[in-house]
């Protein structure tokens, strides 16, 4: 029985892996708020969310060329634009650099997200809101199908968050799912959570310094010990060599 909940178990995870998403904002965040950023969609939901091309032909209208110099308006370094195809459908995928994700937000390339990283004393929080622009195009009901989502990796540890979809995984990354024809009628997907303001790599840095420090002491303290013993054998033994006291005896 044992083994039939935990092949379950592990069938879920798996599934929920490998979850595909019509449209998705995938965030890497540093403790400095600069980062990297990767949007992938179907051509109609980014004529629907982003303004680009044209709703009535997105497939033709919503190009590689547009969406680089959408992103460049905005300030970011364009890493990679690909038009990729899922069950015969396209999907297109921009990959770039920021340096400051609360400037993300009223870019040409986030109409539809309102990011902002502070400080809140020890920690650092994030908020925001992903929600369609009130002017965006209309799209037809094939494109309404399918679940969006908006991911980030950050920077340390969270300690809170605001209904993530599947709470943290793996210690720092955080993911807001929903409906596409619930985005696509307006409804707000709002993001939040409270992570330490130290970032994993120096925490672990700091952890390892520590060690290493620890395990330097100890060394010095086994050698102090041995030291120690060695000098009270001696005295014990009148200061001389237990050699040279054989030695002498033999002559």
């Amino acid at each position: 029985m044992q083994n039939h909940v935990l092949l379950a178990l592990a069938l879920l995870a798996g599934l929920r892996a490998c979850v595909a998403y019509e449209y998705e904002h995938e965030f890497w965040l540093r403790t400095d708020g600069s980062g990297s950023v990767q949007v992938t969609g179907r051509p109609a939901l980014w004529a629907a969310f982003k303004g680009m091309g044209s709703a009535d032909d997105p497939e033709r209208t919503v190009t590689r060329e547009a969406a680089r110099a959408l992103f460049e308006r905005s300030g970011l370094r364009v890493r990679r634009v690909t038009l990729t195809h899922r069950a015969g459908r396209p999907y297109l995928l921009v990959a770039a650099d920021f340096a400051d994700v609360n400037r993300l937000t009223g870019t040409p390339a986030f109409p539809d997200l309102r990011l902002s990283v502070r400080r809140d004393g020890e920690w650092l929080r994030l908020e925001g809101e992903w929600r369609r622009p009130e002017a965006a195009p209309e799209v037809g009901p094939r494109d309404r199908e399918g679940q969006m989502a908006t991911r980030f990796h950050l920077p340390s540890r969270v300690y809170e968050h605001r209904n993530a979809a599947a709470g943290v995984e793996r210690g720092n990354i955080v993911a807001w799912r929903q409906d596409v024809e619930h985005a696509l009628d307006g409804e707000a997907l709002l993001l939040g959570a409270r992570m330490d303001s130290r970032s994993i790599l120096g925490s672990t840095v700091m952890l390892f310094g520590a060690a290493i420090g620890v395990a330097l002491v100890l060394l010095a303290l086994g050698l102090w010990l041995t030291a120690r013993r060695g000098r009270k054998g001696l005295e014990r033994g009148g200061g001389q060599d237990p050699t040279s006291r054989s030695t002498s005896g033999l002559a």
